[in-house]
């Protein structure tokens, strides 16, 4: 019977609880940004300062999509995040902290800062299941919002709307890294612009990226079957040139738009910097209450009671010194709201943003904010390798669909194969060039190796070479059983024989300058340019051997 009372006492308890609730008059712990006043209402903190923070979280997870970030940006300004002891002897005191990932993810998932009384949104269950170990405490879990005991919409003053709350766990959702097939995740660094966003166009599993060429060229594939139960990958494709032309599309359907995006683009920036400078006012005005109250404390105690004037003392420097510290913070931070007040400069600024592919282009312009203003007109983007070609389909957020048809990249043997032009513009230098006169010419006319690389005369012998492209003036004499090339010149050996004398005949000929003879390298082999009067000037009657070559030189 004892055990009986005691549960129907426990269940008097929970339902009058509950009955309160229902009525909107349980108290229990408030968020930042709220108090109870004197008449037990619920209404905004009273601390102008806390809720600029407040709203300031909002605000930037708003703009950015991301907890992280707000984090981030609270971390590279310096900024604090204020929190109220509730019970006990510190009841109703305001610290400020840095702010934590964790405190911007209840924020978001906390439903009073739309205004709404919720209760029963956590459930405690105290009894033990077969095969649980014993605990002293219960056991504490989430409950859906479907099965919220008490919703008591516009109870109290709200610092964003119930439709804004929505979309904030949606974001927070869609961001989640679990359950990659679900999700498009967070936008992050990288170079692939459909991070997220790319559906398999045949089975339609989220596409997964991997980056090639150094983390430069993305690559999307579709490997859930070969991960989770070790199938053949289902498809897989280079793609800058997708992101190219989903971007190019996105930017044609943003051109009847592009002046409306660019005036919100600079009141986004002007409302931004005016949440920096307000919170840096609000900072410096707290310091400058705290270090005038330490000082009023140290006036009002008796010059001759040292103990207490000492402590009180040491206050007031310390309050003066965070001051101090915080006006030459305030003072070396960047100020570009002014350079938006100025009406040349914002005139210039609409000017850039009427050009919106100008801005996209622009090296200023991040990789996370194009992924972000895709995804604010963009749903998915489904791929489909074809025989040909690839299918690509564009799913807007009004459901509209654009598909586009793009030819498949070439294998990478393709890509770095020498073009057809070039090689028949070999095969017709080669009949009366040299393979460097030939990289020369190549040079000059503007080729370039399937590599996008300049010519050298090794390349063009690799190239002949490759396609047996005979060479008409080869460099060693043995190459050319006539002894003559096809731009006319003699090997030294048939230069000899024509003229009636000995071989180092022509070499001393040459040297001093009485024969016109290439010599491309050094101890190279001579090629010599004889005219049919030239010939007839230098030719002997009679063979010379090699007993007279040394008169032969000297004449």
């Amino acid at each position: 019977m004892s055990e009986a009372e005691l549960h129907w006492l426990q269940q008097r308890l929970v339902g009058g609880k509950l009955e309160k609730a229902q009525q909107g008059e349980l108290r229990f712990r408030l968020p930042s940004g709220y108090v109870y006043d004197q008449a037990k209402r619920v209404v905004f903190d009273p601390d102008e300062q806390v809720q600029q923070a407040v709203q300031l979280v909002f605000k930037l997870f708003e703009q950015t999509g991301s907890a992280l970030a707000v984090v981030k940006h609270f971390t590279e300004h310096k900024l604090v995040f204020p929190t109220r002891f509730w019970g006990g002897l510190r009841d109703g005191e305001l610290i400020w902290r840095p702010l934590m990932h964790s405190r911007v993810l209840a924020m978001l998932h906390n439903p009073r800062y739309t205004g709404a009384y919720v209760y029963g949104r956590t459930q405690t269950r105290t009894c033990l299941r077969p095969g649980e170990q014993a605990r002293l405490k219960g056991r504490t879990r989430q409950i859906k919002r479907d099965e919220w005991q008490v919703i008591r919409r516009d109870a109290h003053p709200g610092y964003i709307s119930w439709r804004q709350y929505q979309m904030n766990l949606q974001q927070l959702e869609d961001n989640q890294t679990s359950r990659h097939e679900d999700h498009r995740g967070v936008v992050r660094e990288g170079a692939a612009l459909l991070q997220g966003m790319v559906l398999c166009g045949k089975c339609g599993r989220r596409m997964t990226i991997r980056y090639l060429q150094a983390g430069q060229t993305p690559s999307y594939e579709c490997n859930q079957l070969h991960k989770q139960r070790a199938g053949k990958t289902c498809q897989s494709m280079r793609g800058d040139a997708i992101d190219a032309a989903v971007a190019k599309a996105f930017l044609e359907a943003m051109q009847p738009a592009q002046l409306e995006i660019s005036l919100a683009t600079l009141e986004q920036l002007e409302l931004k910097q005016q949440q920096l400078e307000r919170q840096g006012q609000l900072r410096l005005e707290r310091a400058q209450y705290e270090a005038d109250l330490a000082k009023r404390r140290l006036m009002a105690v008796e010059p001759e009671h040292r103990l207490v004037a000492r402590s009180l003392e040491k206050d007031w420097n310390d309050k003066l010194s965070q001051l101090q510290q915080l006006e030459r913070e305030l003072e070396t931070s960047p100020q570009p709201a002014g350079l938006l007040n100025a009406s040349a400069q914002r005139q210039r600024i609409l000017d850039l943003a009427k050009d919106l592919p100008l801005l996209w282009q622009a090296r200023t312009t991040q990789q996370t904010e194009r992924k972000q203003l895709l995804r604010f007109l963009i749903k998915d983007v489904s791929l489909s390798k074809r025989d040909h070609d690839i299918h690509v389909g564009i799913r807007w957020q009004t459901e509209a669909v654009t598909e586009l048809s793009l030819p498949k990249p070439q294998p990478v043997y393709l890509q770095v194969r020498t073009s057809p032009a070039v090689v028949a513009r070999i095969r017709s230098l080669a009949v009366d060039h040299t393979d460097s006169q030939m990289a020369t010419c190549l040079n000059q006319e503007g080729f370039q190796s399937g590599k996008k690389q300049g010519f050298s005369s090794a390349k063009v012998q690799w190239i002949r070479h490759a396609y047996k492209i005979p060479s008409g003036c080869p460099q060693a004499p043995g190459a050319c059983p006539t002894g003559q090339r096809g731009d006319g010149r003699y090997s030294a050996q048939a230069a000899a024989e024509l003229l009636n004398v000995h071989v180092s005949t022509i070499a001393a000929w040459a040297k001093a300058g009485r024969l016109d003879a290439l010599q491309e390298q050094p101890r190279g082999p001579r090629w010599i340019k004889l005219s049919p009067d030239r010939i007839s000037e230098l030719r002997k009657p009679v063979r010379q051997g090699w007993s007279n070559h040394a008169s032969q030189r000297k004449s």
